[in-house]
């Protein structure tokens, strides 16, 4: 069968250097840290004192105070971006086929605050089970794009992926793959996470995997440096609308890309740390190339994964070398974490929008905080550092990576 054609017709962005598509792009070209010190619990404990939160985000600007306090932060953020994403398609929901919409999501933990706040007032307590009844529809994972569906009436497919950091991309190739069969019309995906907890910052801080740079948060995460230390974590939401061509174009759709491909692979390696010859991420950027049908040569820019990790970000740059060989010197490379952190199970989502306004406004956004050169690393390879770049770029890459050797990569091209 011929497979269909899909577009990506809206945005919706809510990061910690931006709670808007527009303040996000801004951001992004401006070089802006979202790190600073983490506001919502004492840290003086903690190894880490810092994070990319949300900067002057209120829920119930958006969304009814009694509909805000059912629902975990990482399901805020998903009603905020999608609702946003929404209206940035100017899908008619009165004319919409709703059976044909469907929501697929990526959350790499869920509701972490609302399993953490529970279990400590229980534990408070005095033994008796007094649990929150709205406890375990917070907390689940899939209850994300169960909520967008509801307000939306979305009767499609609806459900979460879960794979770590690499969710949110899975999500939306999922939600490619549903379209391309013929399945849905549109649907909508990308993710969200809310993991700067308590929980979340101490099991990341005893695994040693986040940056205790306390001195200098803004300048923490620092992809590709010889100096880094570590990922900053982030939250936040991203959301696209992935909608069948010939469906857009009957509607007049505005039209940022065409999602050209989507790949996957497992490292079968380690619980954590990547395969340090990269074999895992080498075969998702093959099986997306092959997927899309497009020739190593034909891609200009690539966002990576690039969390700043003394081992990944190495292994994923030899990967590259490794697949598009000496073309790999004339793409610009780059690393928004750099700006906005490690979103987690949303990474996928809003590293794929920023490709998308890339592509769209000819301009690579920089991987800021470079100022010790590794030499473990290429020295032909444009980073991008320090400085967005002006390029024309016609198909773009996003790269994700998860915990358990999850690996995801989404192919976007420019329609002319």
């Amino acid at each position: 069968m011929e497979l269909k054609r899909v577009v990506v017709t809206g945005l919706g962005a809510l990061t910690p250097i931006g709670n808007t598509k527009d303040e996000y792009w801004n951001g992004l070209v401006n070089g802006k840290s979202g790190a600073a010190p983490i506001t919502y619990f004492d840290t003086e404990k903690f190894k880490t004192n810092f994070a990319c939160e949300l900067k002057n985000f209120v829920a119930t600007d958006f969304l009814d105070r009694k509909e805000a306090r059912k629902m975990d932060r990482f399901t805020q953020y998903a009603m905020v971006a999608s609702d946003e994403a929404i209206a940035d398609s100017n899908l008619d929901l009165d004319k919409v086929n709703k059976l044909r919409v469907g929501v697929v999501w990526g959350a790499g933990i869920g509701g972490l605050e609302t399993f953490q706040n529970e279990v400590l007032n229980y534990a408070a307590g005095d033994g008796t089970p007094r649990f929150n009844p709205f406890f375990i529809p917070k907390m689940i994972a899939d209850i994300a794009p169960g909520n967008i569906s509801i307000k939306n009436g979305f009767m499609g497919p609806n459900y979460t992926t879960v794979s770590a950091c690499a969710s949110s991309a899975n999500a939306m190739i999922d939600a490619l793959n549903y379209i391309r069969l013929g399945h849905c019309d549109v649907i909508v995906t990308g993710g969200s996470e809310a993991a700067v907890t308590i929980a979340g910052m101490g099991g990341f801080n005893s695994m040693h995997a986040l940056s205790t740079r306390n001195e200098s948060p803004e300048t923490a995460s620092r992809p590709f440096d010889a100096t880094r230390d570590g990922f900053v974590l982030g939250e936040g939401a991203g959301a696209l609308i992935l909608e069948e061509y010939e469906h857009a174009k009957a509607r007049g759709a505005k039209i940022y890309a065409e999602v050209v491909g989507g790949g996957l692979s497992s490292d079968a390696y380690h619980m954590t740390a990547p395969h340090p010859d990269g074999i895992g991420v080498i075969a998702v950027m093959k099986n997306c190339l092959e997927n899309a049908g497009i020739k190593p040569e034909e891609v200009d820019h690539i966002n990576t994964h690039g969390t700043s990790t003394p081992l990944g970000d190495v292994a994923e740059l030899k990967a590259i070398k490794a697949v598009f060989g000496d073309h790999a010197k004339n793409i610009n490379i780059n690393s928004t974490k750099s700006m906005t952190g490690h979103l987690l199970g949303a990474a996928g989502a809003i590293e794929a929008i920023a490709s998308i306004l890339a592509m769209e406004n000819g301009t690579v956004p920089p991987t800021i905080n470079h100022t010790t050169v590794d030499e473990n690393i290429d020295p032909e390879l444009n980073l991008t550092l320090n400085q967005p770049q002006k390029r024309d770029i016609k198909v773009a890459m996003s790269n994700t990576f998860g915990f358990g050797g999850h690996n995801a990569c989404v192919l976007f091209k420019k329609i002319d």
